[in-house]
């Protein structure tokens, strides 16, 4: 059974893949694994991997030739809901998910880049894996004015999935300022790093379409088994 708010299982593999195209981890021109051994590998139905396969078919990620097989179709700018996250696994790739731990509606931290009408905001902590290996620890704001009550039983494990589908806020733009910092006292044990130890922290705000700034946000990652990675083409 899916955990609550997490993404669809032939959804998670449409973006498990889409995330391996973009690493290079599956090339143009190759070809998949034949559809049964694929999904007995990935432990799902041959249905459900269908599913998936035909979501990449539609992005035109794949090729499916009857008689031969599905090939991989690269291209740059893959649509994709985890399109603005620019962690992954040191081999690339991953699949994302995450663990809410509090949601709050506070006063806004005056340490954060300055972003929306309100001087609340909704303040999300969550632990972030890839793949299932702890990645990092996030502390994300949205604007009290977008949305007035907000819960953990309300999120999606794609926070701007949850925007788009619920809050109609499409996020067009985000800007990334990557330092170093301490990691917060409230990071559960599960997290590899303890609190205080310096890592790398991306300090991120972001806007909708209409320019509205609307969340900022803080992450620190473990450098030992993730990162961020930014791809020019």
């Amino acid at each position: 059974m899916l955990k609550p708010g997490a993404l669809p299982l032939h959804m998670q593999i449409s973006e498990t893949l889409i995330r391996d195209i973009n690493a290079g981890r599956l090339v143009d021109g190759e070809r998949l694994p034949p559809e049964r051994d694929m999904a007995a590998g990935l432990g799902i139905a041959v249905g459900t991997l269908r599913k998936a396969l035909e979501t990449l078919q539609e992005k035109g990620l794949i090729q499916r030739v009857q008689g031969s097989g599905n090939y991989i179709r690269a291209k740059a700018d893959a649509e994709s809901v985890y399109a603005f996250l620019r962690l992954e696994l040191a081999e690339g790739g991953g699949l994302p998910t995450a663990d809410v731990l509090s949601v709050d509606l506070l006063p806004k931290d005056p340490r954060l880049p300055r972003f929306g009408a309100s001087e609340q905001g909704h303040r999300i902590r969550r632990l972030r894996y890839l793949s299932g290996q702890v990645a990092a620890v996030e502390e994300i704001w949205l604007d009290a004015s977008l949305s007035p009550t907000l819960t953990a039983d309300d999120l999606s494990e794609s926070l701007y999935l949850f925007y788009r589908t619920r809050l109609g806020l499409r996020i067009a733009r985000a800007e990334d300022r990557v330092g170093q910092g301490p990691v917060p006292d409230w990071s559960p044990p599960a997290f590899p790093h303890p609190p205080g130890a310096p890592l790398p922290m991306i300090t991120r705000i972001t806007w909708t379409h209409d320019g509205a700034a609307v969340e900022a946000s803080w992450t620190w990652f473990d450098p030992d088994r993730v990162r961020y990675t930014v791809r020019l083409k």
